[in-house]
């Protein structure tokens, strides 16, 4: 079992002696420090029970914890009482009655047969989880103008809980509160505790949760929770439960599943041991007849047997097992989720498995969080990469990051078009830096914000956060024409720039994008149809499909008008794969990851397009300002 889920008796009796560790410690053991464990001896609360938390409003209110087999528990707060008999495993649970929204504090009791435990300064509100990996992790300290948001972060009424990390393959029960320790950062974190937001306690959020909870508190004048889940460097299949991903009747899945079993499976401890003191000896060997020094922890070679990959967080359903599990059962107001990097490395088939699991991964949480209609919003995958450009506009359209950030609009618009009226939805490819942690965070948090006010706290008629969505394509006389629900422009009223369209031979080029004329007015100037776009290019007689913000860091501008900061999300028509576009470059049949290989041919087409276009614009250019 994960030390974060242990509850062996020497772990407690260890906690029991650490000190309370001060935020500028940073000469730690590289290892976690817990403070509290997940489950104490005796009678306890779980630790998502906490003096400063906010409970969730207008819902039933679980609470839970282990005791003695058979105490009888009592659970006093907001003027109700519930008990409960402890059961053979120690668990309890009572559930108390729905109360509104309360930002005065107030005490919770929970009483045994022998102890009790206070919980102070307890508000009613919403509680919102915050899900994904790094670009959701991303601390305020560290992106831009996160200063500013610092010091301005005094907001007793929104409470921070960021959940330790923690995997499978056993489901965690709980967590414990501790010091974290981070190799990325080589430092320690505190994690698993409630806290107030304050400008010390703000800096270590996560800067899209802190834009997204700042907004939602001053225009509810609610109190907000953000409980902080997510986790660097996971993929999506580790976020829902192993057993939900094996009932899945999806090969890209069952692949997946498949060569994890296997390399569990071809796990050898005893053989990895031996390589790793080998590796160790030849090393300090190196060193010492280079003269260098050697490290006194390199002196003495490995001894412990790794478990493999059975233990890595990115093992499907792991990251659910061991930081969604333990909050089974809390009652949220809703999830904002922001991930996929990891998802870009296994090809279209990748790409086929997302697009299965993200749906179901929602399902699941909403199960996990009691509510089937539970509030979940998606900002899609962030930039990475030096930017699109008129030069390279074909070849930069070649990245499976671009194909995971459609199937997250995607399933957006299948949800919200099949009737579900709780899912939302927001871009960030705008939001652009070369670094695939790009720093500008506060706008995406604010996105999100603006679609939960929208919908959950009855500002719709002041707030619109639905990006333009097209209602049809249709081929016109050697151009496509978009229509779209609303009017659409470049915000700073010039070119258009981020579609791409190709025909039949799959051989994309950026397209002109001009609004349908639609006649004159009465002094003979044009009319134009804003909510319509007409899509050309010289390089393509016969277009038959469309491409909009295909690059991973994208030359996209297209917005809503009226300076509402909503781009167009990125989209197409067609359903092709990376590996027939163009047509007939690979003979050959690609049923999985391209090879090295393959990759290279495509790019060798996708850069003549290029070529091709920039010599079509050169002899243009000559036979426009040849001398008459």
């Amino acid at each position: 079992m994960h030390k974060n889920c242990a509850t062996v008796l020497v772990s407690l009796l260890a906690a029991a002696t650490l000190p309370v560790m001060s935020a500028s410690a940073q000469k730690m053991p590289q290892s976690d420090v817990i403070d509290i464990p997940a489950i104490a001896p005796g009678l306890c609360v779980s630790n998502v029970f906490q003096t400063n938390m906010v409970l969730q409003r207008d819902k039933p209110i679980a609470v839970w914890g282990w005791a003695t087999p058979g105490e009888r528990v009592t659970v006093s707060f907001g003027g109700s009482e519930q008990a409960a008999n402890a059961g053979d495993d120690r668990t309890w649970k009572v559930v108390l009655p729905a109360m509104p929204a309360n930002a005065n504090p107030q005490r919770m009791t929970v009483a045994g047969s022998s102890a009790s435990h206070a919980l102070e300064n307890i508000l009613l509100g919403d509680v919102w989880v915050l899900g994904g990996q790094s670009n959701m992790e991303f601390e305020l300290a560290k992106v831009e103008n996160g200063a500013l948001e610092i010091v301005s972060a005094n907001f007793p009424q929104i409470r921070i809980l960021t959940v330790p990390f923690a995997e499978g393959p056993e489901v965690c029960r709980g967590f414990p509160r501790l010091h974290e320790w981070s190799a990325w950062f080589g430092r320690h974190f505190r994690k698993g505790d409630w806290d107030v937001c304050t400008p010390k306690v703000a800096r270590e959020l996560s800067a899209i949760g802190y834009a997204f909870a700042r907004r939602v508190h001053k225009a509810s004048n609610v109190p907000i929770g953000v409980v902080d889940a997510s986790r660097g460097g996971s993929a999506v299949e580790t976020w829902l439960p192993t057993a939900q991903l094996r009932a899945m009747d999806d090969e890209h899945v069952r692949s997946k599943l498949a060569d994890w079993q296997r390399r569990v499976d071809e796990w050898d401890s005893a053989k990895d041991l031996e390589q790793r003191v080998k590796s160790n000896s030849e090393w300090v060997a190196r060193q010492t007849k280079a003269g260098k020094p050697v490290p006194e922890d390199r002196l003495k070679d490995p001894s412990d047997l790794l478990p493999g990959p059975i233990a890595d967080f990115n093992h499907p359903g792991h990251c659910y097992a061991g930081m969604i599990a333990p909050l089974i059962g809390m009652a949220v107001k809703g999830v904002i989720f922001h991930q996929g990097y990891n998802n870009t490395f296994d090809g279209m088939p990748g790409i086929a498995m997302y697009r299965a699991v993200l749906p179901e991964m929602i399902r699941a949480w909403r199960e996990a969080f009691g509510d089937s209609e539970m509030p979940f919003g998606i900002l899609s995958l962030c930039t990475d990469g030096y930017p699109q450009t008129d030069a390279d506009y074909v070849e930069k359209m070649f990245n499976t990051g671009i194909y995971v950030r459609a199937v997250q609009y995607q399933t957006f618009l299948d949800m919200w078009q099949s009737g579900d009226k709780n899912v939302g939805f927001a871009s960030t490819y705008d939001l652009r830096r070369r670094w695939y942690h790009p720093q500008v965070k506060v706008p995406a948090g604010e996105r999100m914000a603006r679609w939960a006010l929208a919908t959950q706290y009855g500002f719709a008629r002041e707030l619109r956060w639905q990006p333009p969505l097209r209602l049809a394509t249709e081929v016109r006389d050697g151009t496509l024409v978009l229509r779209f629900d609303s009017e659409v422009n470049d915000p700073e009223d010039g070119a258009i720039v981020g579609f791409a369209i190709a025909g039949e031979d799959r051989r994309f080029q950026p397209a002109t994008a001009v609004h349908l004329q639609v006649g004159k007015d009465n002094r003979g100037k044009p009319r134009f149809d804003r909510k319509q776009l007409v899509l050309s290019s010289p390089l393509v007689a016969a277009p038959t499909h469309f491409r909009y913000a295909w690059g991973r860091n994208p030359l996209a501008n297209l917005q809503a008008t009226s300076n509402l900061d909503l781009p167009l999300a990125t989209q197409r028509s067609d359903d092709w794969s990376m590996a027939a576009v163009p047509l007939n470059i690979l003979k050959e049949e690609v049923a999985g990851k391209m090879t090295r290989a393959q990759s290279n041919r495509i790019l060798k087409a996708l850069r003549s397009e290029d070529l091709r276009r920039r010599l079509d614009e050169a002899q243009r250019y000559v036979e426009e300002h040849k001398p008459r």
